[in-house]
C-alpha cells in the first residue's frame, strides 16, 4: 500500500521558542592539501569579521570565547550594532550575558513578550530602532519600561499581529520618554485616544512616520495636530469617521503619504483629500470594498497625486513619480532600486511605499477576500516578487510570507490556486525564493522555504523547485538549528515528497538523514516540525528504495517513538502512516519485520487505534493492516490487545470516512489469516461490523471486508455467526453488484467456505425441534441462494467458444485464451496457506457442480504464472497430492465444463513452475 497525502498548510503557535543555532551547511570537499594543523588565528581580521556576521548572536558568542584574539575581534562594533532575536529564545538570563557586548546596539528585533521583558537587561542605551511581533501579551507596563530606558529611541513598530493589551496610555509614555521618535507603527490597539495623540504631537518634533493599523479606534480630529507627519497609515482601521477625515487632514503641512487601505473609506473623502491638500503626493486605498463599489471613482481627478487602488495598475501609477516616464507600465521598484537616484523625498516614498504595500498585501492574502483573483494574477503576484527584493528585510519577509500566503485558498486541505502559483513561477518567482532561502537571515530562511512549501503543491511547480536546485537547498535548511527554519524546510521537502519524481532526489540530498535528526531534534515540543519531518518520511517510505534508507539512518526507531510519546494528532497521524508505508514493502526488503520488532512498536499503533482523531485511526489501522502480513507480527499485534482494538475500530466506524473503513477491515483481514486470531474475532463480535462494511458503497471497502469474512469463514463457528447475522445476503450482493472483481470473488470464496459440504447446522447449538427445522430451512435457502450467485459468478468468466476450443483440443493457446478470461489480475497478490488450498482441493470432490467449478476457478488464480504468491501456492499444492484431484476433475464426466477446463489449465499452471511431470 503507498499512500500518501499532502500536508495541510498549518498556523504557528504564537510564542513559540526555539533553541539557537545557525544553518549547518555541507561544505564540499574540493581535494585541498590538508598536510598539518590550520591556524585559524591566522586569518585576517577583516575576514574573522567577517565570518562572525554571518552568525546569530548566540553562536557569535560562543565562538567569540575560543581565543584571545577572537574575543577582541568577536567584540568588535560593528557585529552588534544589530541584532534579530526572533528565532531565539530570548530570557533574562541571555540578556544579561550579552549586555557587555551591546553597548553600542542600535537595533533590535525582538518576539513575544518574554523576549520584550529581557530587552531592558540589554543595557543598549543607545538603541535607535525596536521591532516586534506576536506581541499579544506585551502590556503597558512592559513597554513603557522600554522606552523609559531607551531615550535616543528613532524608531518603534509593534505588529502585524495585534497589541490587545496596548493602550493609549503606552503612546503617552513612548512620547514622553522618546522626544527623537521619527517612526511610530503599532498594530490593533484598540483605542488611540486624542490625548495619547496629542502627546506625540507635543514631544516628538521629528516624527515623521505614523502607522495606527487594523486599530479599532483612533481619534481623527487629534492627528490633525501632528503636524510634523509626513507618512500616515490607518490602513484596517475601523470605525473611522472619514467626513471628519477629509476635512482635516488635508491641512496636515508636511504629509506626503497617505494609506487608508482596507477600510471602508468612500470615493467623496478620497477626492476631497486629493483635491484638498496642497502636499499630499501618494494616497494608498488597496482593498477597499466600498470605493471599489462606487462607479464615480473612476472619474475622480486626482490633481497629478497618486492614487494607488485595486482598479489601477500600479506599476504604471507609480511611473508618474519619476522624471523620466518613457518606461510606463514597468517595475519602477526595480528601477529606482538599480537608479543612483539622489531625490530624498522620492526615496522617502519609495521605501515608504514598499513597507505599506507589503503590510497591506499580506493582510489581503490572510483574509483572502472573494474577487481578487484578477489582481492577483495581473498585479498582486509580480507586486510580492517586486518587494522580495527590497533591502528592507522585513518587507522581504512580509512580501515571502505573503506569497505563502496568496496561493493558499483552502487550509484545512492544503488546496492552492493553480494560476496564482504558477503566476509566481512564470515571473522567476522560484528563483528569487531560493535566493532568499540561501540568505544567512533566518527570517527569510523560514519565509522563503514557507512560500515554497506552500506553492509546491502545484506539481509544475514542485518540478521548477527541483529544477532551480530546491531540493538540496531545503535539505540544507532541514538541517538548521533554527526550530522555524527547520520546520519550513521539512514542509517543503514534504510536499515535494509527494511527487514520485522527487524522492530519489531528496534522498540523495541527504534529505532523509536530516528529516530523522530532525525528529530526535525536536521530539519535545516542536509539534509543527515533527508534524512536517514525519509527514514527509511517510511520503519517502512509499518508495522502495527510499524506504531502505528511512530504516538505515534510524527512522523506524525515530517513528515508533512518536508514535509511542507524541500526543499532538497531526503528529501521531503522520507517523503511523511513515509505519504505515515502511511496512508496505514485505516482499523487497525487512522493514515489515523490523517495525514490529522495534520495542512499542505494535503497542503503540495498537492505541492510536482508540484515537479520538479519525485520520489517526485511519493511519494506524492501516500500519497493523500492512504488519499483520508477517507472520510474527500478527501474533505479537493479537498479544498486544489488537483483535480487541480492531473489532471495537470495526463497529465503530460504520459512518467513517471510506479510507478508515477500508483500513479497519484490511486489519482484521489481515490478522484473521491466523487461525487463532480468526476464532478470537469471531469470539470479539467481529463479524456483525463486517458485514456492515460490506455493504458501503465503496469498492476498495468491498475488497477488504469481504476478504476478511473469507478467511473468517474457513472456520465452521464463525460461518455460522456469518449467516445469523444475516452475512449471506450481504455476500451475495458483493458477488453479484461489487464493480470490483476482487471482492466479488472474495465474496464468492467465503460463500463456497461456508457451503462446502460440511454442514455447518451442525455446529450450531441444540435446540428445540422446531427451532431445529425452522433453521435448518433457513440454511437451505441461504445455501441455494449462495451457490445460485456462486454460480452466475464463475460464469462470467467463461468464454463458451473459448471453453468449446480448450474441451475438444488442450493446446496451449486453447488454454491460454480462457486463462485470459478468467484472470482476476489482484487475485495474484493473495497468499494463501496450506490449510486453504488443501480446503479448496478437496472441494473438487463436492458433489456440487457449482462448488467444485468455484474450487477449480480459484486455484487457477492462485497459481497464474506471474503471480507473487504462485510458486509458493504451487508447492503447497505438490506437497499434498493436488495433482491427482485436478486430473480426477479434469476427467470426471459429471464435473461441469468449467471445473474441467479450470482443472486442467491449473494443472498447466503446476507444470510451469516445475512441480508435477507434465500430464497433458
Amino acid at each position: 500500500m503507498t499512500r500518501r497525502v499532502r500536508r495541510k498548510v498549518a498556523k504557528k503557535g504564537k510564542d513559540d521558542a526555539v533553541s539557537l543555532s545557525y544553518l549547518e551547511i555541507e561544505v564540499e570537499d574540493l581535494g585541498l592539501e590538508r598536510n598539518g594543523d590550520v591556524d585559524w588565528t591566522s586569518l585576517p581580521d577583516d575576514t574573522v569579521i567577517q565570518l562572525f556576521s554571518c552568525l546569530n548572536y548566540r553562536d557569535r558568542a560562543s565562538l567569540s570565547s575560543t581565543c584571545k584574539t577572537w574575543r577582541v575581534l568577536g567584540a568588535s562594533q560593528c557585529l552588534w550594532s544589530s541584532l534579530d532575536l526572533r528565532a531565539h529564545k530570548f530570557d533574562t538570563a541571555t540578556a544579561t550575558s550579552l549586555a557587555s557586548r551591546c553597548v553600542y546596539l542600535q537595533k533590535l528585533r525582538f518576539r513575544g513578550a518574554e523576549s520584550a521583558d529581557a530587552i531592558i537587561h540589554l543595557q543598549a542605551k543607545n538603541l535607535r530602532e525596536i521591532s516586534g511581533d506576536y506581541c499579544r501579551k506585551i502590556t503597558d507596563a512592559t513597554l513603557s519600561v522600554i522606552v523609559a530606558r531607551h531615550e535616543a529611541l528613532e524608531s518603534l513598530q509593534l505588529g502585524p499581529d495585534f497589541c490587545e493589551r496596548i493602550t493609549g496610555d503606552a503612546i503617552k509614555a513612548i512620547a514622553l520618554c522618546c522626544p527623537k521618535l521619527k517612526k511610530l507603527r503599532l498594530s490593533g490597539i484598540k483605542d488611540v485616544y486624542a490625548d495619547a495623540i496629542n502627546a506625540l504631537a507635543k514631544h516628538c518634533p521629528t516624527l515623521v512616520d505614523i502607522g495606527f493599523l487594523d486599530c479599532l479606534n483612533v481619534d481623527e480630529a487629534a492627528l490633525e495636530n501632528v503636524s510634523s507627519v509626513r507618512f500616515l497609515s490607518v490602513a484596517g482601521t475601523s470605525n473611522m469617521k472619514w467626513d471628519v477625515v477629509s476635512h482635516l487632514w488635508h491641512k496636515l503641512p508636511k504629509l506626503i503619504g497617505l494609506d487608508v487601505s482596507r477600510t471602508d473609506i468612500g470615493s467623496a473623502a478620497i477626492s476631497r483629500l486629493l483635491s484638498s491638500s496642497l502636499s499630499l503626493k501618494v494616497l494608498c486605498a488597496l482593498n477597499c470594498p466600498v470605493l471599489e463599489e462606487e462607479t464615480s471613482i473612476s472619474t475622480t481627478k486626482t490633481n497629478g497625486k497618486l492614487l494607488l487602488a485595486l482598479f489601477s495598475d500600479i506599476f504604471r501609477e507609480l511611473s508618474s513619480l519619476f522624471a523620466e516616464t518613457s518606461n510606463k507600465g514597468r517595475n519602477m521598484f526595480l528601477d529606482w532600486r538599480c537608479s543612483k537616484n539622489k531625490d530624498k523625498n522620492l526615496n522617502e516614498i519609495m521605501t515608504w511605499l514598499e513597507w505599506i504595500l507589503s503590510h497591506t498585501l499580506l493582510r489581503t492574502a490572510e483574509s483572502n477576500p472573494q474577487g481578487l483573483d484578477n489582481f492577483w494574477l495581473k498585479q498582486g503576484a509580480a507586486l510580492l516578487l517586486s518587494l522580495m527584493q527590497s533591502s528592507q528585510e522585513d518587507v522581504q519577509e512580509r512580501a515571502a510570507t505573503g506569497l505563502a500566503t496568496f496561493v493558499v485558498i483552502d487550509d484545512e486541505n492544503a488546496s492552492i490556486d493553480r494560476g496564482r502559483a504558477e503566476a509566481v513561477m512564470r515571473d522567476g518567482g522560484i528563483r528569487l525564493l531560493l535566493n532568499l532561502a540561501k540568505s544567512w537571515h533566518e527570517g527569510l530562511q523560514s519565509e522563503a522555504a514557507k512560500a515554497l512549501a506552500n506553492l509546491s503543491v502545484n506539481a509544475n511547480v514542485a518540478k521548477a523547485v527541483a529544477e532551480e536546485g530546491g531540493i538540496n537547498i531545503l535539505a540544507a535548511l532541514a538541517r538548521s538549528m533554527n526550530r522555524l527554519v527547520a520546520e519550513e524546510a521539512a514542509g517543503g521537502l514534504w510536499n515535494l515528497s509527494v511527487g514520485e519524481e522527487h524522492k530519489a532526489a531528496i534522498a540523495e540530498a541527504g534529505g532523509v538523514k536530516a528529516l530523522v535528526d530532525l525528529i530526535f531534534k525536536w521530539s519535545s515540543g516542536g509539534d509543527g516540525v515533527l508534524e512536517r519531518a514525519a509527514g514527509a518520511l511517510a511520503n519517502l517510505a512509499a518508495d522502495d528504495k527510499c524506504s531502505m534508507e528511512v530504516a538505515i539512518v534510524g527512522g523506524v526507531h525515530a517513528l515508533v517513538m512518536l508514535a509511542r510519546n507524541c500526543k499532538f494528532e497531526g503528529v501521531q497521524e503522520q507517523a503511523a502512516r511513515a509505519l504505515a508505508n515502511l511496512a508496505s514493502h514485505g516482499d523487497s526488503n525487512s522493514n515489515n519485520a523490523a517495525v514490529g520488532q522495534e520495542a512499542g512498536a505494535l503497542e503503540a499503533l495498537v492505541q492510536l487505534t482508540r484515537s479520538p482523531h479519525e485520520g489517526v485511526r485511519q493511519e494506524a489501522a492501516g500500519a497493523l493492516w500492512n504488519l499483520s502480513f508477517d507472520d510474527r507480527n500478527r501474533e505479537a499485534i493479537a498479544a498486544a490487545g489488537g483483535v480487541e482494538a480492531l473489532v471495537t475500530l470495526a463497529q465503530s466506524c460504520s459512518n467513517a470516512s471510506p479510507g478508515l473503513q477500508e483500513r479497519a477491515a484490511g486489519a482484521l483481514w489481515g490478522l484473521s489469516v491466523s487461525e487463532a486470531n480468526s476464532i478470537a474475532i469471531g469470539r470479539e463480535g467481529g463479524v456483525a461490523p463486517l458485514i456492515a462494511l460490506a455493504r458501503s458503497d465503496a469498492e476498495d471497502v468491498h475488497e477488504t471486508a469481504a476478504g476478511a469474512l473469507w478467511n473468517l469463514a474457513f472456520n465452521h463457528s464463525n460461518a455460522l455467526r456469518i449467516v445469523e447475522e444475516g452475512g449471506v445476503p450481504a455476500l451475495v450482493h458483493l458477488c453479484s453488484s461489487s464493480l470490483s472483481k476482487m471482492a466479488r470473488f472474495m465474496a464468492a470464496l467465503a460463500l463456497a467456505y461456508m457451503f462446502d459440504g460440511s454442514r455447518i447446522d451442525e455446529f450450531a447449538p441444540m435446540s428445540s425441534s422446531s427451532e431445529s427445522t425452522s433453521k435448518s430451512v433457513s440454511l437451505d435457502g441461504a445455501r441455494r441462494m449462495a451457490l445460485k450467485h456462486i454460480e452466475a459468478f464463475i460464469r462470467t468468466f467463461s468464454n463458451p467458444q473459448a471453453f468449446a476450443a480448450a474441451a475438444a483440443s488442450s493446446a496451449p493457446a486453447a488454454l491460454a485464451q480462457v486463462t485470459e478470461k478468467a484472470r482476476i489480475q489482484e487475485a495474484g497478490h493473495l497468499r494463501c496457506s496450506g490449510a486453504e488450498i488443501g480446503r479448496f482441493v478437496s472441494m473438487l470432490r463436492n458433489s456440487s457442480s457449482i462448488l467444485k467449478a468455484c474450487a477449480a476457478f480459484a486455484l487457477l488464480q492462485f497459481t497464474i504464472p506471474g503471480g507473487r504468491h504462485a510458486v509458493h501456492h504451487a508447492s503447497l499444492m505438490q506437497g499434498g497430492g493436488a495433482a491427482r484431484v485436478l486430473r480426477a476433475a479434469a476427467a470426471a464426466a459429471t464435473s461441469p465444463i468449467e471445473a474441467k477446463i479450470f482443472a486442467r489449465i491449473v494443472l498447466r499452471n503446476l507444470e510451469h513452475h516445475h512441480q508435477v511431470e507434465p500430464s497433458i
